[in-house]
């Protein structure tokens, strides 16, 4: 992360997440990121109550099939449980989470995401591109993880 580029508060999805415990592209950028967010205790990342499981399911398909081992998904759950992250539910984004979903062409998990952003006025950061680009004209601010 470029040290002029501070990042405040913002609304971290899965993509991002995932990227600290599995070795993917973007991952260094995902650690710098989370790692403003352990030394800055006035910076908050949200997320929707969906982030958790979506990152096990994640956690769950790279064990299934690229041979991940299960100890390793299990401590990765363990340290996910651990980060300091504000949890909102999704009982209160279903409503703009499908308008988003609907005007833009994007699921309804991806929706939540964007629909927590918009409702707290705060960045979107994803490393999903698709979602990026679908989102771009959208009153949603997204920024891509690799821009961080």
């Amino acid at each position: 992360m470029d040290e002029d580029v501070i990042i405040y508060d913002c609304v971290v999805d899965a993509s991002v997440g995932i990227k600290l415990f599995l070795s993917e592209k973007e991952s260094e950028q995902a650690d710098r990121l989370f790692d403003r967010l352990a030394h800055q205790p006035a910076i908050q990342f949200y997320v929707p109550d969906l982030f958790y499981i979506e990152c096990t399911n994640i956690l769950w398909k790279y064990v299934r099939s690229y041979n991940y081992p299960p100890e390793n998904a299990r401590q990765d759950v363990t340290d996910l449980q651990a980060l300091r992250i504000q949890i909102v539910s999704t009982a209160d984004l279903i409503q703009p989470a499908l308008e988003l979903a609907l005007a833009y062409d994007i699921t309804a998990y991806d929706a939540s995401y964007a629909a927590l952003a918009q409702q707290l006025e705060l960045p979107l950061i994803t490393a999903d591109m698709t979602l990026a680009r679908k989102l771009h004209n959208s009153a949603v601010m997204v920024k891509p993880l690799s821009e961080i």
